[in-house]
């Protein structure tokens, strides 16, 4: 089964984003130091944009981000390798997909404050994206 497949299914869908969703609060929560409070404050300006906004963007990303995703979990299959087990050992690779989605988003978000709290944050996003890569290769392997 594809990520498409699995995003295809209603209920499956919306347990695979509720998941991507902890995950998110989780790799926030455990930010420490003085880049810790900027990913804490930014993701706190973000939640108060709107009410359920960061449910809503995995949503609307999940697609694209399933897209981006996709080969690199069919070459952890053609090698015989969980996803999780893949991810952890190609976290730039797949950071670097994820980040791709997140920026051509962020650069077209109608949000100023979206913007700027994504700019100030884009420097380090990448060690917080590859920190919770293992984690969403664990998500994708219970779907898949």
């Amino acid at each position: 089964m594809n990520l498409n497949d699995v995003l295809n299914d209603d209920a499956t869908r919306t347990s695979v984003v509720q998941e991507v969703c902890q995950l998110v609060e989780d790799e926030v929560a455990k930010q420490r130091g003085l880049g810790g409070v900027a990913v804490k404050a930014g993701y706190k300006v973000v939640q108060s944009v709107k009410p359920g906004f960061v449910r809503n963007v995995v949503q609307s990303l999940l697609p694209e981000f399933a897209a981006a995703l996709e080969p690199i979990r069919e070459e952890a299959v053609a090698q015989g390798k969980s996803v999780s087990d893949y991810f952890g050992a190609h976290t730039e690779e797949v950071a670097e997909a994820l980040l791709a989605v997140t920026d051509s988003r962020a650069s077209s978000s109608p949000h100023g404050s979206v913007k700027g709290a994504y700019s100030k944050l884009r420097g380090s996003a990448r060690k917080n994206v590859e920190s919770a890569v293992p984690g969403l290769g664990r998500i994708i392997d219970r779907y898949t």
